[in-house]
């Protein structure tokens, strides 16, 4: 059996998002975890792009986006039906978010990074930017434990990634803002198991060419 290749990079919030769907799906793949000042030929070859995350299924499909490919893996199998299947307005209104968040909160987030990275006095200004997006989300959680009810749902880990980003720039100021709903949300991620799982640290692909295998279902015998 030849299962789909993951090229990941721990810490990229794409390529976390993109993990996080393969293992809430269970769908077995074999990982490849690359830095990108060395990005394997055999990478680009399949997606010049040269970003991750690049899924390359059984069939030489390639998947490069993240959100496409947590949404391949749910239409796989949504044990904890992230789709919300029986709501019709569900999806629509978690594209919507995760657009919002993909095309606005992402872009005044690196610039709040960059800024806070070199103590740049824009800081504050970047920062507010954000928190256009983070009280909309801290809006949403005032009334329900997660983003669309009380479980969550494929909203909820699209944006994870880049929400934990934003909480870790100036963590002192997150730590005393008014987003204790945001608070709550993140802490609540954390002592899931499966953030563990998808922040796990693998040996570099590059360094022995030996992929490592994720996703499988633990409840199953090892294939």
């Amino acid at each position: 059996m030849t299962l789909p290749i993951l090229y990941s990079l721990r810490r990229c919030p794409y390529a976390m998002r993109a993990r996080i769907g393969i293992l809430l799906a269970k769908q077995p793949v074999m990982l490849r975890d690359i830095v990108m000042k060395n990005i394997p030929a055999e990478m680009i070859a399949v997606s010049p792009k040269a970003t991750v995350p690049v899924l390359v299924l059984a069939d030489s499909t390639v998947i490069d986006e993240s959100l496409d490919i947590m949404l391949w893996a749910l239409q796989q199998s949504d044990p904890s039906d992230l789709l919300v299947k029986e709501s019709t307005d569900a999806l629509p209104t978690m594209l919507n978010l995760i657009h919002r968040n993909d095309n606005e909160f992402v872009e005044s987030l690196e610039k709040y990074k960059v800024a806070a990275r070199y103590h740049d006095i824009a800081e504050v200004f970047y920062r507010n930017q954000c928190e256009m997006f983070i009280t909309d989300l801290e809006e949403r959680l005032a009334t329900d434990e997660f983003l669309m009810g009380d479980k969550p749902c494929l909203a909820d880990y699209a944006l994870l990634p880049f929400v934990r980003q934003f909480s870790r720039v100036d963590r002192k100021w997150y730590l005393h803002s008014p987003y204790t709903n945001i608070q709550r949300w993140l802490n609540t991620h954390y002592q899931n198991p499966l953030f563990s799982k998808a922040m796990k640290k693998y040996p570099r692909w590059l360094d022995n060419h030996e992929s490592v295998l994720i996703g499988v279902d633990e409840t199953k015998k090892p294939l």
